[in-house]
């Protein structure tokens, strides 16, 4: 245990630095895309004297080292600041959505992870089969489609054509569940709300799946292969020689061991899912922060839109880093080597 947690101790200590770079980053590449946030507010025609005095109060007007010492100083404070076009709190912002890409992205990893691992141990037991040629072709389309296109086309064949779930949205206006977390369905389960529940579900289904499939086709791939690797080893022969059934040969000791370059692809996607949904989320008129990034950035809403930057650093940093302990956990001869 003293082990993992100076493992753990170690990892943490990179993440102020790796988002200190993060944040000087985003700063500077906001500031030199084409686009002056105060014209988009009050538009072309606006007086001088209004663009003036709005860019003073915004800050706009002092050398970028201050903006960005200012922009400093609030972030350790905890202010991410405030957004141009509503003046609210950017955290505010970003904390009332977080929960509803949250909610996304566990249903989409709920769907990927077990489809994605039989999918692949199936396809890796059956080598050369008629499946396995399948599971290859699912997983080389689910990763060459693009998540919009696949969105679209669910959209159109579920909701359009036979009707049985919605095109858009977290749930239906009559059915909102009151808010106790933020998360949709664990609320109306709370409230002992079951119109909003299965209102809830209804609504996730299709935009979930659309999340799902990339990710859901690259475990598979990775679960075949690593698989493949591993029923070649001298142990999996043993077992068998020992008498061990088939499932248990291959999902005690086989799969365990075949997990490794798996959670890679989990982890890193999980983090993509939390930070780069912006596609599904616009599709189906999710409220997430991926939407809230897309409609902050074509509003030049520069403060809105570094809070984000920052929020997806520190998501993909922690998923880095809780992968990092899953293979400690996993493996223990990977945290005795990095110390």
């Amino acid at each position: 245990m003293q082990g993992m947690a100076a493992f753990a101790i170690k990892r943490l200590l990179l993440l102020p630095p790796v988002l200190l770079g993060v944040s000087i980053i985003s700063f500077m590449l906001l500031h030199i895309t084409p686009g002056d946030p105060v014209l988009v507010m009050l538009g072309e025609s606006a007086a001088p004297g209004q663009v003036e005095a709005l860019r003073e109060e915004l800050g706009l007007n002092a050398p970028l080292p201050v903006q960005y010492a200012r922009y400093l100083t609030r972030i350790i404070q905890g202010d991410l600041g405030r957004s141009i076009w509503t003046r609210s709190p950017v955290l505010s912002e970003i904390l009332l959505r977080l929960p509803a890409t949250i909610e996304l992205t566990l249903a989409s990893m709920l769907i990927a992870i077990p489809i994605g691992f039989h999918l692949g141990v199936f396809s890796a037991t059956n080598r050369n089969a008629s499946v396995d040629h399948a599971v290859r072709l699912f997983s080389l389309s689910g990763v060459s489609v693009p998540v919009f296109w696949s969105g679209l086309m669910l959209q159109l064949v579920f909701a359009m054509y036979l009707g049985w779930l919605p095109v858009s949205g977290r749930v239906d206006s009559w059915a909102e569940p009151s808010r106790v977390t933020g998360f949709y369905i664990l609320d109306s389960l709370l409230t002992g709300n079951s119109a909003s529940s299965v209102s809830c579900i209804r609504h996730i289904v299709l935009p979930a799946v659309a999340q799902s499939l990339m990710t859901l086709a690259l475990v598979s791939r990775m679960t075949r292969s690593s698989m493949l690797e591993v029923l070649w080893e001298d142990y999996i022969r043993t077992a068998r020689a020992k008498g061990l059934s088939e499932q248990v040969v291959v999902y005690k000791h086989a799969l365990r061991n075949a997990l490794i370059p798996t959670i890679t692809v989990i982890g890193i996607h999980f983090a993509w899912m939390l930070g780069g949904s912006v596609l599904v989320e616009v599709v189906f008129s999710w409220p997430g922060i991926g939407r809230l990034m897309f409609e902050s950035i074509t509003k030049r809403d520069y403060p809105v839109v570094q809070g984000n930057l920052l929020v997806y650093a520190a998501i993909f940093l922690l998923s880095s880093l809780v992968v990092d302990l899953l293979y400690a956990y996993i493996d223990p001869r990977i945290r005795h080597y990095k110390r």
